[in-house]
């Protein structure tokens, strides 16, 4: 029986695929460009997830600065806490991009959730003072 060549077949399962890299080996070897696809997605996938923990942390560092430059003693985590104690939910990407945009407007949310917090703490003492019954957040 004479002998056949792969042919068809094997130049199908051959075919260079999509390269991600156009150097060395990893475009001109069958099984090396499989292993590098393979190994290019799973970096890409875990790199997505990177991403967005970095861009977290940019913006709670681009909020916290600049709210310490105007009040020393007030920090993100208090800002974030009076927000939510308002119900005012804005998530930490609009606030870095309010903060970039006009610092006045961060500064007057700022002012006025302290001012409310104010008025709470304000109402607490009073209570204690008067010695009656327990003493509750209003």
């Amino acid at each position: 029986m004479t002998r056949t060549k792969g042919g068809y077949r094997a130049r199908r399962r051959r075919t260079k695929s999509g390269s991600f890299v156009s150097r060395g080996a990893y475009s001109r070897l069958t099984r090396t460009i499989t292993e590098q696809e393979i190994r290019s997605l799973f970096s890409a996938h875990r790199d997505r997830d990177k991403q967005k923990r970095n861009f977290r942390r940019l913006w709670i560092t681009r909020i916290n600065a600049a709210i310490r430059e105007r009040v020393v003693s007030y920090s993100y985590s208090k800002l974030i806490h009076d927000l939510y104690k308002r119900q005012l939910l804005f998530n930490r990407k609009i606030l870095a991009q309010i903060t970039i945009a006009s610092r006045n407007c961060l500064y007057i949310i700022s002012n006025e959730i302290v001012e409310y917090t104010g008025i709470i703490v304000n109402r607490v003492a009073r209570r204690m003072n008067s010695g009656k019954g327990e003493w509750k957040l209003l």
